[in-house]
């Protein structure tokens, strides 16, 4: 009954709404017109909303974005010091989104085979405790509770008692028992898992601050993966996404692993992946309702990172891009960047923006000397022969977004260095009336 009488709200709302722009229109006349008895309390709503907050209230959130392609390597504890140089604990986000590559050696067994957990789960468990142990806190227990399905679907905490000034129902008894026994299970840690989504060798894992979950209503958390490697649906190549919501604005986050490959033509091959997974990556919806429904694609959303080994290289010969290396002229580098190129050219990720690449090419660093970079002259036997190149990138796209920082780490873990953003983040606030109107209601996942 309580499930029917928010669709009929929601329903109502989505109707008001329409008949309001409808009125500001002096021309506009149809049936539509003709007010409903529900709109006298729908007013009332948004009255006492304006008196509570006259202006759209607009908080920051700092989002820590990174990408590493860790060569098939399963973590291991001494890593933990890369992991605490890389995510730049002294100077902390609020919320902390990583995306992997090659989390398993891209052998047949593993591109075909049954989706094996174990080594996202190490990752979780080392990117856990690097998190919370730099505070004190335990580091399990913030494995509770992760998605695993593409139809999970979460919401946070907010601390409703402090933001409730006027009247309305905090929750149920039932949603109060929940959220009293989530927090009892989960600890005191600092920093909670909000999402993981492995495919194959590709993972994504975004984790936010405890305290914010208590402060923003958080919604919709979802998860999406596209698979177009081999035959253009194996998961050797691909993304893995997640759709959330943060008070009134949407973000996404797509991690993916492109194609490989520095041979002329190659980079087609990479735009086409990058359409395959825009095309197919979708977030179903919780439930159908006229109003507020979460994005169901990438570019529905407010605030949008792709983030990963985009395998883009430099059109340029492998001497002269060591000597500009060496040099470390990187804007003359960055004349010659594909990425960059393509985009220039309008042919991939139109309107979408980079910082400025102000760190050497990640990739190729030798196995034997991880100092150096694969080939070059003279060259030794049994390497690879690869031009240097910046694989690892983050773009963004959609207002409200302001890089602060944008670096590579040096863990010598692979043969790509880890590379990071930092990025400050708008976040719309939703007045109490209109939460309750579209339904933000907290509740735990069993």
């Amino acid at each position: 009954m309580d499930i029917e009488n928010q669709k009929s709200k929601t329903r109502k709302l989505g109707k008001w709404f329409k008949r309001k722009k409808k009125r500001a229109d002096p021309f506009h006349l149809s049936e539509d017109s003709v007010e409903d008895e529900s709109d006298d309390y729908l007013d009332n709503v948004l009255l006492r909303s304006r008196e509570m907050d006259p202006t759209i209230s607009i908080n920051e959130l700092r989002i820590f974005v990174g990408t590493w392609n860790v060569a098939g390597r399963s973590p291991v504890g001494s890593l933990a010091v890369d992991l605490d140089e890389w995510l730049n604990l002294k100077d902390a986000a609020d919320m902390y989104v990583l995306g992997f590559q090659e989390i398993v050696p891209l052998k047949t067994l593993n591109v075909i085979g049954a989706e094996d957990p174990t080594e996202a789960t190490n990752w979780n468990m080392l990117i856990g405790k690097t998190l919370n142990n730099k505070y004190g806190c335990p580091w399990l227990t913030p494995m509770l509770n992760i998605i695993s399905s593409d139809n999970y679907h979460y919401a946070g905490s907010p601390n409703w008692k402090k933001r409730s000034s006027v009247g309305g129902r905090i929750g149920t008894p039932t949603r109060e028992r929940s959220r009293n026994q989530s927090e009892k299970l989960n600890g005191n840690s600092k920093y909670k898992l909000m999402a993981s989504k492995k495919m194959v060798g590709v993972f994504v894992s975004v984790w936010m601050k405890r305290e914010l979950l208590r402060k923003f209503c958080v919604s919709n958390v979802k998860v999406c993966s596209v698979a177009c490697g081999i035959m253009g649906y194996l998961g050797n190549k691909g993304a893995v996404s997640v759709s959330m919501s943060i008070e009134g604005t949407s973000f996404c986050f797509i991690a993916a692993h492109l194609a490989s490959g520095e041979k002329k033509g190659d980079e087609i091959r990479r735009n086409r992946q990058v359409s395959e997974i825009f095309r197919r990556t979708s977030f179903p919806q919780a439930a159908k309702t006229d109003n507020s429904s979460p994005p169901l694609n990438i570019l529905g959303h407010d605030q949008i990172f792709w983030f990963g080994d985009l395998n883009y290289r430099l059109c340029l010969e492998d001497s002269f891009a060591r000597q500009l290396i060496k040099k470390q002229d990187w804007k003359a580098l960055q004349e010659f960047d594909q990425l960059r190129r393509e985009q220039k050219d309008a042919r991939v990720f139109q309107g979408w923006q980079e910082g400025d690449i102000d760190f050497a090419p990640t990739y190729k660093y030798s196995s034997s000397n991880h100092n150096r970079y694969s080939g070059g002259l003279p060259s030794k036997a049994g390497e690879k022969q690869r031009t240097p190149a910046w694989c690892d990138r983050i773009l963004w796209y959609g207002r409200g977004i302001k890089q602060i920082s944008y670096f590579r780490s040096e863990s010598k873990f692979s043969d790509h260095r880890p590379v990071s953003g930092l990025f400050s983040t708008k976040v719309k606030m939703l007045s109490l009336p209109v939460q309750e109107l579209l339904h933000c209601t907290p509740f735990f996942p069993p």
